[in-house]
C-alpha cells in the first residue's frame, strides 16, 4: 500500500465503517482491514490518518487499530518453516520505533494512552536489544518541563515495566531491571523531588496541581514496579528522600483536590491508595530497611482508616489501607503492635466492622449491576473491595490472635443477629454483616475449587447454618430480602466441605427453588451452588452426591435450570448453562426421558446466542451440554444420532455459512461426535460436506485445526472406502492439508494425525501413486527444520506404515526415494531417537513396527544392513525398559500453539466430546514384548543358528536379559 492520499482516505472510509452498528456495513470492513493489514506501509497509514486526519472519532479509532494490530503482529514467531511468520516488514518496524515516541507526546491524551500501550507491547519484545535508545529518549524528555510530556513518558515507563511485578526471576530479567534502574532511578527521583516542591509552590493553584498529581501517581506506580522483584541498591540509599514525601503526601489534604463525585476516586485518594501498596510491599518485603519508617506509616493509615467516609470514591484507598494494616499483622516482627487487648478491639469496632457493612451502594450494584457484583462477590475480583480487605485483615489478626479476635466478633455478630431479629425488614443488613463476619472469622484457606479448605475450630459452622441460614433459604417467598438469601446460598457454597452431607441434601430442594427467584445474584448462586455441590467428591473418587439421591428431584432441576435462562438478564448466564452442564453429567440416563425438550431449548438458544456470540463461557458450557445429551442417549440408543443430526444440522449450517467464527470449532467437535456414533458408512448429509471441508480457508484460522483435523480423522474411519470410491477426486486436496500442516512447526503433529488415519484406514490401491510424494515431503521438512515433535511423529508415522503394508514395502520405498536410504533412516533416525516416543499407545505401534523391521524383512539378514540388525533390536529393548527421553533441545522450548499470531478465536477443547484413544494395532499385539519373543523364534526357525549368534556377539548383556525373560515368558525359544 502506497502512502498516499487515496489509500489514506479508502482507510479511512472502511474505518468509519469498523464503527457501524450494522454487522452488515461493519463485518465487510474488518474483513478488509485484515486482508491489508499484511501489506507494507499499513501501520504508518494509521499513523499518518492519527496524526494527520480532521476528525478526532478517526483519530481515536486510528489509534485502537493501530495498537490492536502491533498487539496481533509485532510478535515474530517462527512458526513456518519455509518463512518466518513475519506481517510486519522490517522497514515499517524501523519507522515505527522511530516515530512513534514523539508522536505519543504530541497527541491528545485519548490517543496518548493508546500509543503508549503500543510502544510497552514493541519494548516488551525488542527492549532493550532492538531498541537501545528508547529509555535515552524517554529520560531525556524528562528535562523538558512540558507535565503533558511527562506524564506521556511517565504513564508509557509504566505500561512498559509494570510486567516485572510479575515476571519470574531470571538472570536476564535482572539484567534488565539494572539497565532501567542504571538510567532511569535517578531522574526518576528528581522528577520526584521536583514534582512535590512545584506541588508547595502552586498549592492553590487547582489546574496545575492536577496535572502535577496525574504525575506523583504514575511515578509511585513506577517505584512500586521497580522496587518489586527486589530491594535496588539506588532506592536503599535514597529511601529517606522516597519514604519520607510518600508519608508526607499520605497525611496531605488540600481542598482544591477534593472531588464532589461520591463515586469516583479522585487524584488524591488514588495517589493515597498507591502509597499503601508501596508501603505494604516495603512492609512485607524489605521489613528490616523499612523498620525506622513503619510506626509512623502505621499511625497515618491507622488515621487515614479512622478518618475516611464510607463514599465509593474511597473504597480504592480504605481497601489498600486495611490490606496494609494486614501484611504488617501478619509479620512475627510486628506482632507486639497489635498484642494489646484495646487496640484490637479498637481496630476490630473502628476499621473491620464498618467496612463490613452492606452500604447503598452494594444494594444499587446487587440491583443494577448485577453481573459486575457477581464477578466480584462469586470469583474473588474483589481485590479491592472494602469487604473484601476486611476479610484479609481478620484472617492476618487470625494468625496471632485466634482467641482474643473469635471472641470480640461473636459479642459483635451476636448483637447483630439480635437486631435483626427485632425488625427484620428494616434491619437485614445486620444480619448480613453478621453472616459475612462469621464468614471471614471462619475461613482460613481457601480454593476456588474446593471452597474453605481450613477453617476456625472456634466457629460452629453447622449449628450457625441450622439456626440462621436455612430459615432463611426455607421461606415460602423465594424473593423475599433477596440479599441474605445470596448470603444464605453463597454460605452453603463457601461451606459446602465443613458442613455434613445430610444437611447439603437438605439445602439441595432449597436450591432448585431458588432458580426461581427474580433476583439475578440470587438465581445464578443457586445455580452455582448446586454446580459446585456436584463436583464435590466423596469416597471412591465417586461424587458426594449420588444420582440416586437425585432421583426424586430432576425433573423440577431441569424444569427450573431452563426456565432460569429465560427470567430477565439471565438469557446467557454461564453459571446456570454450567449447572445444567454438570446436571447431565452427573445425572447420566436419568436425563434420557428429557431430552427430547432440552435439546429443542438447547438448539433453540444457540440460534439465538449464534447470530452474536458475546459470552465465551456460556457458549462453551452449551456445546458440552449438547455433546452430553449426545453422549448419554447415544450410549443407551445408538440410533438416536439420527434425532440429534435432525435437530442440529439447520442450525449448524446457518453457523457454517454465515462464518460465526467463533462456533465453527465447536460445531466441528460435535459433528465428529456425531459422525463417530454411526457404526457403518457415511451419511449422505455428511458426504455432502466434505468437500467444503478441504477448502484452504478454513485451515487459515488456527482455532480449526484440531477440531477439523479430528473430523477429518471421522470421515476416514467410518467411510474410507466410500471417499475412495466416490469422491476419489478429493483424495489430493485431502493431502493437500496434510502438506499444509507437516509445514508448521505449531501443527505438525496435526498433520501426522491425518497421514496416519489416510494410512491405516484408505484402501490401499486410492494412496498408491500419492504415496513416494508423501515420504519426500516428509523428508524435505526433515532435512529443512527437525524438532524433537516432528520426530516422535515421523517414528510413529513410518512404523504404522510398516504395520499396514509390511517391513519389505518400507524399505522398499525408502530405497526407492535414494539408494541405502533405509538404512540412513534406521541408524539416524530410528535407532537414536526411538526413545523419545511417548504415550502408551504410540510406544506399541514402534515396537510392534520395529519387530516388523527385525523380522519380516529379508534385507536386514543378508545385505549390509544385517550390521543394523542388533543395534535396533537394542533399541526396541531400550524403548521396553528404559525410562522415556523426554530432553527437549533449548531453542524448541519456545515453539507452542498460543504463539501462533493472528485474528483466531483459540481452540477450545470439548471436555465431553472427547474422543477415545485409538489403537490401530487393537487386537492383533497385545503384549508387544510377548509378540517379539514369538517373531524371533518364527525367525529363528526360517534360518536356524543366525539369529542366537547375532545376539551373542554384540547384544548387551542387561538386553540379552531383558531379551531372556520375554522369551520364557512367551514359552518360546530360539533355534
Amino acid at each position: 500500500m502506497e502512502l498516499s492520499d487515496d489509500n489514506l482516505q479508502i482507510l479511512t472510509e472502511y474505518l468509519k465503517k469498523t464503527l457501524d452498528p450494522d454487522p452488515a456495513i461493519r463485518r465487510p470492513a474488518e474483513k478488509f482491514l485484515e486482508s491489508v493489514e499484511g501489506s507494507q506501509n499499513y501501520p504508518l497509514l494509521l499513523l499518518t490518518l492519527l496524526e494527520k486526519s480532521q476528525e478526532n472519532v478517526i483519530k481515536v479509532c486510528a489509534s485502537v487499530t493501530f495498537k490492536n494490530y502491533i498487539k496481533r503482529n509485532w510478535r515474530i514467531v517462527g512458526i513456518l518453516v519455509e518463512d518466518e511468520l513475519n506481517k510486519i516488514c522490517e522497514s515499517d518496524r524501523i519507522a515505527i520505533k522511530a516515530n512513534i515516541v514523539p508522536l505519543m507526546l504530541s497527541s491528545p491524551e485519548q490517543i496518548q494512552k493508546q500509543l503508549s500501550d503500543a510502544i510497552s507491547i514493541i519494548g516488551r519484545e525488542d527492549f532493550p536489544q532492538k531498541w537501545p535508545d528508547l529509555l535515552t529518549e524517554m529520560v531525556n524528555r524528562f528535562q523538558s518541563g512540558d507535565f503533558h510530556v511527562i506524564n506521556g513518558i511517565l504513564r508509557t515507563a509504566h505500561s512498559l515495566f509494570k510486567r516485572y511485578r510479575h515476571e519470574f526471576k531470571s538472570n536476564e530479567l535482572w539484567a534488565e531491571i539494572k539497565l532501567v534502574l542504571d538510567a532511569f532511578a535517578l531522574p526518576l527521583t528528581n522528577l520526584f523531588k521536583a514534582t512535590i516542591e512545584l506541588c508547595s509552590t502552586h498549592a492553590n493553584d487547582a489546574s496545575a496541581l492536577k496535572v502535577l498529581f496525574s504525575s506523583l501517581i504514575l511515578i509511585a506506580k513506577l517505584f512500586y514496579s521497580l522496587n518489586f522483584q527486589d530491594l535496588p541498591e539506588f532506592f536503599e540509599d535514597n529511601m529517606e528522600t522516597w519514604m519520607t514525601n510518600f508519608h508526607s503526601l499520605l497525611t496531605l489534604d488540600n481542598k482544591l483536590l477534593q472531588t464532589d463525585d461520591e463515586e469516583e476516586a479522585g487524584l488524591l485518594e488514588l495517589l493515597k491508595s498507591q502509597i499503601c501498596d508501596n508501603a505494604a510491599l516495603y512492609a512485607q518485603k524489605y521489613d528490616e530497611e523499612f523498620q525506622p519508617y513503619l510506626p509512623r506509616f502505621v499511625t497515618a493509615i491507622w488515621n487515614l482508616l479512622v478518618t475516611t467516609g464510607q463514599e465509593v470514591k474511597y473504597d480504592l484507598l480504605v481497601s489498600n489501607a486495611i490490606q496494609f494494616l494486614a501484611s504488617v499483622c501478619e509479620r512475627p516482627h510486628y506482632k507486639h503492635l497489635f498484642e494489646d487487648q484495646n487496640t484490637l478491639t479498637s481496630i476490630c469496632e473502628k476499621v473491620i466492622v464498618p467496612n463490613m457493612e452492606f452500604r447503598a451502594a452494594d444494594e444499587e450494584a446487587f440491583e443494577d449491576n448485577s453481573e459486575e457484583y457477581i464477578r466480584r462477590d462469586l470469583e474473588g475480583s474483589d481485590i479491592d473491595t472494602r469487604r473484601r480487605a476486611a476479610c484479609d485483615l481478620v484472617r492476618g489478626l487470625c494468625k496471632f490472635f485466634e482467641g482474643p479476635v473469635t471472641g470480640i466478633f461473636s459479642g459483635y455478630v451476636n448483637s447483630m443477629l439480635q437486631e435483626y431479629a427485632k425488625n427484620p425488614s428494616v434491619n437485614w443488613k445486620h444480619k448480613d454483616a453478621a453472616i459475612y463476619l462469621v464468614t471471614s472469622l471462619a475461613s482460613k484457606a481457601q480454593t476456588q475449587k474446593h471452597g474453605i479448605t481450613q477453617a476456625n475450630e472456634l466457629v460452629n459452622l453447622t449449628e450457625f447454618f441450622v439456626t440462621h441460614i436455612q430459615p432463611d433459604l426455607k421461606s415460602a417467598n423465594v424473593n423475599e430480602f433477596p440479599v441474605l438469601k445470596a448470603d444464605g446460598i453463597k454460605y452453603i457454597m463457601i461451606f459446602r466441605n465443613q458442613v455434613p452431607k445430610e444437611q447439603l441434601l437438605v439445602s439441595i430442594p432449597l436450591l432448585i427453588n431458588h432458580l426461581q427467584a427474580e433476583s439475578i445474584v440470587v438465581h445464578t448462586y443457586a445455580a452455582h451452588a448446586l454446580e459446585r455441590l456436584f463436583t464435590m467428591r466423596g469416597t471412591n473418587n465417586t461424587t458426594l452426591i449420588t444420582a440416586a439421591e437425585m432421583a426424586p428431584f430432576v425433573e423440577v432441576l431441569l424444569t427450573n435450570l431452563f426456565k432460569a435462562l429465560t427470567l430477565p438478564g439471565s438469557s446467557e448466564n454461564e453459571y446456570i448453562m454450567k449447572a445444567i452442564m454438570r446436571s447431565f453429567s452427573l445425572l447420566q440416563e436419568s436425563i434420557i426421558p428429557y431430552i427430547p425438550s432440552v435439546i429443542t431449548q438447547l438448539t433453540q438458544k444457540l440460534l439465538a446466542v449464534s447470530k452474536n456470540p458475546s459470552k465465551p463461557h456460556f457458549n462453551h458450557y452449551m456445546f458440552e451440554s449438547i455433546c452430553l445429551s449426545i453422549r448419554i442417549t447415544c450410549k443407551a440408543n445408538p440410533d438416536a444420532v439420527g434425532s440429534f443430526e435432525e435437530a442440529l444440522f439447520m442450525v449448524f449450517t446457518e453457523i457454517l455459512q454465515n462464518d460465526v467464527q467463533e462456533f465453527i470449532p465447536y460445531v466441528f467437535q460435535v459433528m465428529s461426535l456425531l459422525l463417530e456414533m454411526h457404526k457403518n458408512e457415511i451419511p449422505s448429509s455428511y458426504m455432502a460436506l466434505f468437500p467444503h471441508l478441504l477448502q484452504p480457508v478454513l485451515w487459515e484460522r488456527t482455532g480449526n485445526i484440531p477440531p477439523l483435523v479430528r473430523l477429518l480423522q471421522a470421515y476416514l474411519e467410518r467411510g474410507a472406502n466410500t471417499i475412495a470410491s466416490a469422491a476419489a477426486d478429493k483424495i489430493p486436496g485431502l493431502l493437500g492439508v496434510f502438506q499444509k500442516l507437516i509445514a508448521s512447526k505449531a501443527n505438525d503433529h496435526q498433520g501426522f494425525y491425518l497421514l496416519n488415519s489416510i494410512i491405516e484406514h484408505m484402501p490401499p490401491g486410492s494412496v498408491d501413486q500419492y504415496r513416494k510424494q508423501i515420504f519426500i515431503l516428509l523428508f524435505q521438512r526433515l532435512q529443512n527444520s527437525k524438532t524433537t515433535k516432528f520426530i516422535k511423529s515421523f517414528l510413529v508415522f513410518i512404523n504404522l506404515y510398516c504395520i499396514k503394508y509390511g517391513a519389505l514395502a518400507l524399505q522398499e520405498i525408502f530405497d526407492s526415494i535414494q539408494p541405502k536410504m533405509f538404512g540412513m533412516v534406521l541408524e539416524k533416525i530410528i535407532i537414536p531417537e526411538i526413545q523419545k516416543v511417548s504415550g502408551q499407545v504410540e510406544k506399541k505401534i514402534c515396537a510392534v513396527g520395529i519387530t516388523k523391521i527385525l523380522t519380516e524383512c529379508p534385507p536386514m539378514m543378508d545385505t549390509e544392513y544385517t550390521k543394523l540388525w542388533t543395534p535396533l533390536l537394542q533399541a526396541l529393548i531400550g524403548l521396553f525398559e528404559l525410562p522415556e527421553d523426554d530432553t527437549i533441545p533449548d531453542e524448541e522450548h519456545f515453539i507452542d500453539i498460543e504463539d501462533t499470531p493472528g485474528y483466531q478465536t483459540a481452540f477450545s477443547q470439548l471436555a465431553f466430546a472427547g474422543k477415545k484413544e485409538h489403537d490401530p494395532v487393537g487386537q492383533m499385539v497385545n503384549n508387544p514384548r510377548i509378540h517379539l519373543a514369538q517373531s524371533l523364534h518364527k525367525l529363528s526357525t526360517a534360518c536356524p543358528g543366525r539369529v542366537p549368534s547375532m545376539l551373542s556377539t554384540s547384544l548387551n548383556a542387561e538386553a540379552l536379559q531383558y531379551l531372556q525373560g520375554y522369551l520364557q515368558a512367551a514359552s518360546v525359544t530360539l533355534l
